[in-house]
């Protein structure tokens, strides 16, 4: 039986491996491809990539500390001083991964507590009061936030002369042999993933 914490570390493993396979794309894409004004919420791959980043240190710095016991960021918005931190898609690609590794501990972390602890209250101190959020709903959240910009990216990628990579082969067993190359990049195994 897979229990609701392990639901959401495949999800954070599924995240992961979606980001590496995409930035590996846009990495292919010259400097001046990769920050191109284009057509969608964002004006770029560039500026869609670092807003996906900025949101994830936001989020996870509320999980992680919340985790640990620490009060939330005094000033959470800090993440989002700078709207593109990063000017390639190499330094991009690098701090995503980062980010993602931390994802992936900290739903390891959460499935170790039991599925009784994805329903604790997280707060995060905004601006206009707390947002007071369970870590379901807002690891839920996180990963919806990436697929919608993912998928920006992935139709910006279109009108590029990179084809823009499959991301929808993560979960079934028999697709296994679609991800095996990437999964041996990030050095995952199926059995890390899926028990």
């Amino acid at each position: 039986m897979t229990t609701l914490t392990h639901h959401l570390l495949t999800e954070a493993y599924n995240n992961g491996w979606s980001n590496h396979r995409l930035l590996k794309a846009c990495a292919q894409l010259s400097d001046d491809d990769f920050g191109a004004q284009r057509t969608s919420f964002f004006p770029s791959i560039k500026a869609t990539l670092n807003h996906i980043l900025t949101c994830d240190w936001f989020y996870l710095d509320a999980l992680e500390r919340d985790l640990r016991g620490d009060a939330p960021h005094p000033d959470c918005y800090v993440f989002f001083n700078v709207d593109e931190p990063f000017a390639t898609c190499a330094e991009l690609w690098r701090e995503q991964a980062a980010c993602d590794r931390r994802l992936i501990a900290y739903c390891t972390q959460l499935r170790a507590l039991g599925d009784g602890a994805a329903g604790h209250v997280v707060t995060i101190a905004r601006d206009g009061g707390p947002q007071r959020d369970t870590r379901q709903r807002l690891l839920a959240h996180l990963f919806q936030h990436q697929i919608h910009h993912r998928g920006q990216v992935h139709a910006m990628l279109a009108g590029t002369a990179v084809a823009p990579p499959q991301l929808d082969e993560f979960y079934c067993a028999g697709e296994a042999d679609e991800r095996a190359a990437d999964f041996a990049e990030l050095g995952w195994m199926e059995e890390l993933v899926w028990r």
